[in-house]
């Protein structure tokens, strides 16, 4: 199956310049994406590029990571409301680093390999080009009525916040990375999400205008929810690639949690089992959807791809302690199984805070496992937080009123898939 073909399918094409099929069939293509380098690891929202990055490869073609350290510093208003804050350039530093050391974990960089994938980092060029530069050079090329056509632009031009002149010109810096990439490294694609065409296309055009070339683009569309919510989101917020940010747990918990509308359309997208094999899924799904064939899939498939298969194992295994229902009960587990459960949020406490006696409402907010004694009494009051398996009744119940799990911890549970385990120390 034909690239274009394969990502359609899976559902990862949103709109494609013409003569976009053609040159990927026609030879070995170099492609790009680029990674805005906002926090030190890329999240799930993130996913789709990566993945498109592993598919073009896996297809002979040759991928390009570019981290935006130079456009970082200015904020892009695509899908934005309001203008963000801008990062310190040793903030900046510590996150490239970081996207870095992601990247090179899922697509191959073997110089060996004649596409073998490369990263680069916009600030590299853009360091060298002064203001009066780009402007006598680059600007000219692109006039002011173009650059407003763009949705982005007119968005937050008729919205309240406006838009600023820094905004504003990042489509023409991002514009400018896919001509020095054409000019430097004979770059004729550029992929990203659905939001990002505006940016694109004027790339394209730059590369059209200023060095008489012919590039591409493709999109893939944004990733949603069948219930409307926003995608990558839990209750502690981001889901993050990295183990330190997302336990492996509660990365292999969001995907084996989503709903069977979800399951379906994303088994297709973050996976890279094939046609047969997820259509065979599917209908052993539709059989018996208690089972959770999808999800179970789903999640093993992308935990596995992000984190290894050792991570996944022990993701399964914590899974199987906590949500069993043929498990022992708590006070029959050993103290090496309390500190055996792999990713849920651990927490100390001082001997003498317990022994103290506070009630649960100040026990939930002093651990962070409520944002607050209110939000923890209204917790409470709706029957969503138990320790050691009794579910919480009287918001003034007091710790005396526990019994320590062999003298040290308390196993807390906030709403059905969030695990505590405090220790006192």
């Amino acid at each position: 199956m034909a690239l274009m073909e394969e990502l359609r399918w899976r559902g990862l094409v949103a709109d494609a310049m013409p003569g976009t099929e053609e040159q990927l069939n026609k030879e070995m293509t170099t492609g790009y994406i680029g990674f805005d380098p906002t926090a030190s690891s890329l999240h799930i929202g993130n996913l789709v590029p990566i993945l498109l990055l592993v598919h073009f490869q896996k297809a002979g073609h040759k991928p390009i990571a570019l981290i935006g350290g130079a456009t970082g510093m200015v904020g892009d208003p695509s899908g934005k409301s309001a203008e963000r804050n801008l990062l310190d350039e040793a903030t900046l530093a510590q996150n490239i680093a970081g996207v870095k050391a992601q990247l090179e974990k899922y697509i191959d960089f073997n110089p060996a390999l004649p596409n073998a994938a490369e990263l680069v980092n916009n600030y590299d060029w853009f360091k060298n080009i002064s203001f009066l530069d780009f402007l006598r050079d680059t600007g000219k090329h692109i006039t002011v009525n173009y650059m407003m056509a763009k949705d982005s632009v007119k968005k937050r031009i008729e919205g309240d916040a406006g838009i600023s002149y820094t905004e504003f010109a990042y489509q023409l810096l991002q514009g400018y990375d896919f001509y020095h990439l054409y000019t430097q490294k004979n770059c004729k694609l550029q992929m990203g999400g659905s939001d990002q065409w505006g940016n694109m296309t004027t790339g394209s055009e730059l590369v059209r205008r200023k060095a008489g070339g012919e590039v591409f683009v493709f999109t893939c569309p944004l990733i949603t929810k069948a219930d409307g919510g926003k995608f990558g989101k839990s209750e502690q917020g981001n889901i993050w690639l990295d183990a330190e940010k997302t336990t492996p747990f509660q990365f292999y918990q969001f995907w084996l949690n989503a709903s069977d509308a979800d399951a379906e359309k994303w088994i297709k997208i973050f996976t890279f089992l094939p046609q047969a094999t997820i259509d065979e899924l599917v209908n052993e799904h539709a059989e018996n959807p208690a089972k959770r064939i999808l999800q179970k899939a789903l999640a093993e498939e992308v935990t596995t791809f992000i984190h290894g298969k050792a991570a996944l194992e022990a993701a399964i295994a914590t899974t199987e302690k906590l949500f069993s229902a043929n498990n022992a009960p708590l006070t029959e587990w050993s103290e090496a199984d309390l500190q055996a459960i792999e990713g849920i949020v651990k927490v100390q406490i001082a001997h003498g805070v317990w022994q103290s006696d506070i009630d649960v409402v100040t026990l939930l907010a002093d651990t962070q496992i409520a944002g607050s004694k209110g939000d923890a009494r209204k917790l409470i009051q709706g029957g969503g937080v138990s320790i050691n398996r009794e579910k919480l009744v009287n918001p003034a119940q007091k710790t005396s009123e526990f019994t320590l799990l062999h003298g040290k911890y308390v196993l807390v549970q906030k709403g059905k898939k969030n695990y505590y385990l405090l220790t006192i120390v």
